[in-house]
C-alpha cells in the first residue's frame, strides 16, 4: 500500500489501515522515527477514554450481573440449587 505526502504535508491512510485498526476522525496517533522509518502507533488509551461513560446498565442491574450473564457463575458465588426437571 502507499500513501502519497500532499502539499501540505497531511497524507490519508489506506482505508484498509483504517479499517483494520478502527481508525476514525479524531483518533491520536502516536508518530515516531525508527532509523528511516515513520511509525504510527494507535494511542488506545484515547479510544478507551472517549467509550467511557457511554454504556448505561438498566435500574438495579450491576456490571457484575453482566459478567456473570456473559461468564456464568464467578469464583465465589453460590452454586445453584439443583433442578429437580419439573
Amino acid at each position: 500500500m502507499q500513501a502519497t505526502v500532499a502539499e501540505r504535508g497531511q497524507i490519508t491512510l489506506p482505508k484498509a489501515v483504517r479499517d483494520a485498526l478502527g481508525l476514525t476522525k479524531g483518533t491520536k496517533l502516536e508518530v515516531e522515527l525508527e532509523g528511516g522509518r515513520i511509525v504510527l502507533r494507535k494511542e488506545v488509551k484515547d479510544a478507551l477514554s472517549r467509550m467511557r461513560g457511554r454504556i448505561k446498565l438498566p435500574p438495579g442491574v450491576t456490571t457484575d450481573d453482566i459478567m456473570r450473564e456473559l461468564r456464568g457463575r464467578a469464583p465465589g458465588d453460590p452454586y445453584p440449587a439443583p433442578d429437580d426437571g419439573a
